[in-house]
């Protein structure tokens, strides 16, 4: 889109409701061409797949859940699917004008050439349930389908089946019924004014020591000595008159911190942070993960600090957070997150929010306490071999197919 007249894009937009952020042109395409369809009637397109996981595609996946059905997935990462080379792993994509039923699922690898598609096709158009083997390619039957704009899984079929089993007998990683919840650190808008390691003449009460995701590399929460300078109390902010060395300070820096968007957007608030301070936080203890990660990497803060933007905290009021660290640690996380995720250049994961509500985890009072006791020592000692092991008897899966299936995988082109 952004390679495209204003005018041009504005045009698109105002015609196709589903194109909203930085949506691609093909979002647009798709949403006529499933208004052409009679009922029962098939659209087959083959484009990149960032839309089923990215934010730009909410509404094309919420149209295609509310009133169509999702036929066949082809995944083509891998595969050598155009003559030329292409800056996006592509995907074919069939969608029928009917009611959801079961998806099949195919993952092409690097060997897949006309010979296995024809295979591949006999079952496609076929009635026959169980799904062909082939060197080149592997096929699955999903029974359930996401709804809504909920993001569409990726990766081997074999490995969304495992995440249905999961989704069908566990409970989200955020849940009223276990007081778990996932949230992000503050962003600032501008970090050079807002953290210091040399707070001075800034009252005390107004220093927060912060902690980033480098503080977390080494598996411990490792404060490096910053400190967020503190504009909010108890969820407002704080009136400039009663804190001079605050207010001098942002008084120096008061150019750059109008020119925010933030502050552009409300004049009269023009020091807050982008986020607000939550109250409690910093003395809550919370599990911590870094955003970008080839494998997730949770950390405990026992109450110590308060998270940065480039951090994601999970809280809970009846989890032991060393055992659901164990469970994090374990290749379950990866698992669910690289199902969903967008990947990033490198290999490597984006353990946002978003994608961390995607874990299923069981309900603490239901683990046994030999398997607490082996998920907490892991944790404390970062064994993610043997977290999975014993996240793999928590969940009633096989270790190895758990491992296999988790494994980080050469990431789509950004």
């Amino acid at each position: 889109m952004e390679q495209i007249p204003d005018e041009v894009s504005d045009a698109y937009r105002s015609t196709c409701s589903t194109m909203r952020g930085r949506a691609d042109l093909f979002v647009g395409f798709f949403e006529k061409g499933l208004a052409l369809l009679r009922p029962g009637g098939r659209l087959g397109f083959i484009c990149a797949d960032r839309w089923m996981r990215n934010q730009y595609g909410a509404r094309l996946r919420q149209l295609v859940g509310e009133h169509y059905a999702v036929e066949t997935l082809i995944e083509m990462h891998d595969a050598d699917a155009f003559e030329a080379a292409v800056s996006a792993y592509p995907a074919i994509t069939v969608i029928r004008n009917a009611p959801q039923g079961p998806v099949r699922l195919v993952e092409a690898g690097k060997s897949f050439d006309e010979s296995a598609s024809r295979s591949l096709a006999t079952w496609l158009l076929s009635e026959a349930q169980e799904a062909p083997a082939d060197e080149s390619f592997e096929s699955a039957e999903l029974r359930v389908w996401p709804k809504g704009s909920a993001h569409w899984p990726s990766g081997a079929p074999s490995k969304l089946e495992v995440l249905a089993d999961l989704e069908s007998r566990f409970r989200p990683l955020e849940d009223p019924h276990s007081g778990t919840r996932v949230g992000i650190g503050v962003a600032t808008g501008c970090d050079d004014v807002y953290m210091s390691d040399n707070p001075n003449g800034i009252e005390d009460d107004r220093l927060l020591p912060i902690l980033t995701a480098r503080d977390t590399a080494d598996g411990e929460a490792k404060w490096s000595g910053k400190y967020l300078i503190n504009p909010w109390r108890d969820g407002r902010l704080v009136d400039l008159a009663e804190f001079p060395g605050l207010a001098a300070h942002l008084r120096t820096h008061e150019s750059r911190v109008r020119s925010r968007h933030v502050a552009r957007r409300r004049p009269s608030a023009w020091y807050r942070t982008i986020d607000r301070v939550t109250p409690g936080l910093l003395e809550r203890p919370k599990l911590l993960l870094p955003d970008i990660k080839s494998t997730a990497h949770p950390v405990l803060d026992v109450g110590r600090y308060y998270p940065h933007h480039n951090l994601y905290y999970v809280v809970s009021d009846i989890w032991d957070l060393e055992v659901l660290g164990g469970l994090l640690l374990s290749d379950v996380a990866n698992l669910f997150v690289g199902a969903y995720c967008v990947k990033m250049r490198g290999g490597t994961y984006r353990f946002q929010a978003q994608y961390l509500r995607k874990i299923r985890v069981p309900q603490p009072t239901e683990l046994a306490a030999t398997d607490e006791e082996d998920l907490r020592a892991a944790f404390r000692v970062r064994d993610v071999e043997a977290a999975t092991c014993a996240a793999a008897r928590v969940y009633g899966l096989d270790q190895g197919a758990l491992a296999a299936h988790s494994a980080t995988r050469p990431a789509a082109r950004m």
